[in-house]
């Protein structure tokens, strides 16, 4: 966490805890947990899981680059925003395809994060009321966090063909 209380990777203020946390992706303890509490939901619901899950995933693992987030899971987690928002590809049939683009890429490119925040976090989707308003919610934050990432959309998109089938 940063020393004014925020999230590095999506701003969120929380206040600080002694939750514990890997460090893997960009992103302060108290971010993680909420992440854990909406995944806790998903895996909780098979509706929530097979609408919204895959992207739950990567929009948060795309909002969190930078730090110690290893290139290789950016590069994965922004091509499966790609296959969602640009092919259309439903959230259950994304990560076969992210299989497919790990077993064919040996290096991966570095993305930088955006300097620019969406306003929009995991926070706004825990805080849902209903099923549907979750699902609303993540397609939402996905859109936006997809949108913001625009500078890098010509490089992830060759990535995505190789998920695709493509070399």
């Amino acid at each position: 966490m940063n020393d004014d209380g925020r999230c590095p990777g999506c701003g969120l203020a929380m206040p600080a805890s002694t939750k514990l946390y890997d460090g893997y992706f960009h992103c302060s303890p108290e971010c993680w947990s909420v992440f854990g509490e909406v995944l806790e939901a998903e895996f909780g619901n098979v509706l929530l899981f097979r609408k919204v899950h895959q992207l739950t995933v990567d929009t948060y693992a795309v909002q969190h680059a930078g730090g110690p987030h290893p290139d290789k899971s950016v590069g994965v987690h922004v091509v499966g925003l790609c296959l969602a928002h640009v092919h259309g590809i439903a959230s259950p049939d994304i990560a076969p395809r992210l299989q497919v683009l790990a077993s064919r890429t040996k290096e991966w490119p570095h993305f930088e994060a955006p300097v620019e925040r969406v306003a929009t976090t995991i926070f706004d989707v825990a805080a849902a009321s209903t099923l549907d308003e979750h699902v609303e919610r993540v397609r939402t934050w996905s859109r936006e966090v997809w949108s913001n990432w625009a500078l890098h959309h010509g490089a992830v998109r060759a990535l995505a063909a190789r998920a695709l089938g493509g070399r």
